[in-house]
This record gives C-alpha cells, sequence and structure tokens, in this order.
C-alpha cells in the first residue's frame, strides 16, 4: 500500500499544491476541503488521471468531530497516515482596535484551534517514523498593522509544534512549521492593489512573491527521507524577507 498524506485546506493555494506534488512523490493522498468540493474533487481527479491515488474529504478544521471523521475516513481509505500536512487558514485583516471579536475568534477558531485538532488526531493515528507539518508565517516577524489577529494565531501554531515534537519523543516522527513570505494565493492577493503587490515584492531580495510550488518543494522535503534529521522547526521558506 502507498504511503499516505492528509492535506488539510487542499481545494486551493498551497495546500493545492502540496497535495498535488505529495501525489507525485508516490503519496496517496487526502484532499481535506471545508466549503469548496469542486476544487478538492478536481485536484483528486487530476492526481488519478496522473496514475496517483486520493479522495477529497470535507471536514472543517475549527470542529473536533469533523476532523476525527476526516482521519477516519482517511484510515479507511489508505491505512494510517505518514504525513499530515495542515494547511487550512483564512486571513482577515482588521485593526485592533475595531474590536471585532467575531471576526477574531474565527481566524482562532481555524487557525489555532484548527492545529490543535489535527495535531491531536495525528499524534494518535500518525505511523510512527511519519511526518506532521503546520503553516505558520513569516509576517510574525514584521508585526504589520491589522494582521493582530492572524499573527497571534500562528504565533501559537509555532508553539505547539515545539510542544508536540517533544510529546512524540521515541516514536521518531517529526514535527516541524513552515512560514511563508508572500505567496501568490488568492488568499494574499485577496484586497491588495496592484502598487502595493509591486511594494510586497521588493520586500525580499529576489523581487519576486513565493508561488505555492515553492512551498510545496518545501513540504516535499520535510515530508521526504531527506527531511527526516528536521525536527521542531520553523523552516522559513520567504526569499530572503528578513526575519
Amino acid at each position: 500500500m502507498a504511503r499516505a498524506a492528509i492535506i488539510t485546506g487542499a481545494s486551493g493555494g498551497i495546500g493545492a499544491a502540496v497535495a498535488g506534488r505529495l501525489a507525485k512523490d508516490g503519496f496517496a493522498v487526502v484532499a481535506n476541503y471545508a466549503g469548496k468540493a469542486a476544487p478538492a474533487q478536481a485536484l483528486v481527479a487530476d492526481i488519478k488521471a496522473a496514475g496517483g491515488q486520493g479522495i477529497a474529504v470535507q471536514a472543517d478544521v475549527a470542529i473536533a468531530a469533523d476532523v476525527e471523521r476526516l482521519f477516519k475516513e482517511s484510515m479507511q481509505a489508505f491505512g494510517k497516515p505518514d504525513v499530515v500536512v495542515h494547511c487550512a487558514g483564512v486571513m482577515p485583516l482588521f485593526p485592533i482596535a475595531s474590536g471585532d471579536v467575531a471576526t477574531f475568534d474565527k481566524v482562532i477558531a481555524t487557525n489555532l484551534r484548527g492545529t490543535f485538532l489535527v495535531f491531536a488526531q495525528a499524534a494518535q493515528h500518525v505511523a510512527d517514523g511519519g511526518r506532521i507539518l503546520a503553516f505558520s508565517s513569516s509576517v510574525l516577524a514584521k508585526s504589520f498593522p491589522t494582521y493582530g489577529a492572524y499573527i497571534a494565531s500562528k504565533a501559537g501554531v509555532e508553539g505547539l509544534v515545539h510542544v508536540l515534537a517533544n510529546e512524540l519523543r521515541g516514536r521518531n516522527i517529526t514535527v516541524n512549521a513552515v512560514a511563508p513570505g508572500q505567496v501568490q494565493t488568492d488568499l494574499f492577493l485577496k484586497g491588495k492593489t496592484d502598487a502595493r503587490i509591486d511594494e510586497l515584492k521588493k520586500m525580499n531580495p529576489l523581487e519576486r512573491l513565493g508561488l505555492p510550488e515553492d512551498m510545496a518543494n518545501v513540504v516535499s522535503f520535510l515530508a521526504g527521507p531527506e527531511g527526516g534529521w528536521i525536527n521542531s522547526q520553523v523552516v522559513r521558506p520567504n526569499g530572503g524577507f528578513v526575519y
């Protein structure tokens, strides 16, 4: 049986790129999505057309029962997961002074609670010798206005990564975070003018936005045999966006 990988947030952007890359690496892929079924199903169709294996599974990562079901359906299809990559996330931007508790709670529920719930299931079910990955962000270093809730959620993600790595001592399972800089995804580009995007490109010395495929390459390395000595780390693929 092929090695199995669960990827949350696989209906688009970085998650879709990660799912496609791991399928090429020989993993049977479980493409999770929250609300956009069609893109996840199309991704799985492409994987199968290329000779790979995959299924699409709906689950809201902020809901414990959904995450439990995601892992259950994955294991029914492909056995214990060897790799779990938690990509699902949201990034509404608003100033702290707005006091927008409803949006703050949504960000924390998806980005931080979601990571906790995915990590909890991964810790129980990932095969010994496996890999667990979450996504943080290089924006933590910049403290940009309006990013308060997002940065708070991702700082929490990094904390969970280090703790889980210690809790899994003795099982040869690595736990790491990937913290991209600016990546050309719908999530990142939403609401930004062309002028603002040009400014963001110039924040790193390579003067371009990262691509979802750039992030997928990093995940492929960390999930593969050559990434086994990287543990409890935050890897920052950001083109030199100073941290």
